[in-house]
């Protein structure tokens, strides 16, 4: 294996209006994001912002209302929008291409519908070789088939098992996080 010096990322998933709306602790959940992103901005840290799009449902559907990011989130000049089709951020996008041209090794992950987007993205991220870090208050979801709450610690459990012989996820809380 090639060592590479350490370089990270934020990747910011799915935050509009559509898809955080009714999520559970939602304003805490919120304020952690805004939290990591300032984090990430006073360190130089490139951030990604991933926003979905789905032409199929009217509230997700490009220029929709609620396919905007929410208040509060915006993306500066410098960083960059990645526009999705599907929960997994890198499938048919350029997210990988565009970490690898800026020669990111490990990525930190916040956002929302935590069994969706967070985890197919974090999963897919490690099958890549990306060192993955899942911020354990940062990302939400809603009440489904379990509450959501029983879902972020679920998943906050499993990904934190999960590596490949060269990577891990690792996931902490907001006041462990440094990048």
């Amino acid at each position: 294996m090639i060592m590479r010096e350490k370089k990270s990322a934020l990747l910011v998933i799915d935050m509009q209006l559509g898809p955080i709306w009714n999520t559970y602790k939602k304003e805490e959940v919120f304020k952690v994001i805004q939290q990591m992103i300032s984090k990430a901005e006073a360190k130089g840290v490139s951030i990604f912002y991933i926003q979905y799009e789905d032409p199929e449902n009217e509230m997700l559907k490009k220029g929709s209302p609620f396919w905007q990011f929410a208040p509060g989130i915006t993306p500066r000049e410098e960083d960059v929008i990645i526009q999705k089709y599907a929960a997994d951020s890198f499938y048919e996008t350029n997210l990988d291409e565009e970490l690898q041209k800026r020669e990111i090794t490990d990525i930190t992950v916040v956002g929302v519908r935590t069994e969706y987007c967070v985890d197919t993205t974090c999963r897919r991220a490690l099958s890549l070789g990306y060192q993955v870090t899942l911020i354990a208050d940062g990302h939400t979801t809603v009440d489904d088939v379990f509450p959501a709450k029983q879902i972020i610690e679920h998943h906050n459990t499993n990904l934190s098992k999960m590596s490949t012989p060269d990577c891990k996820i690792v996931v902490i809380p907001c006041s462990e996080h440094a990048f």
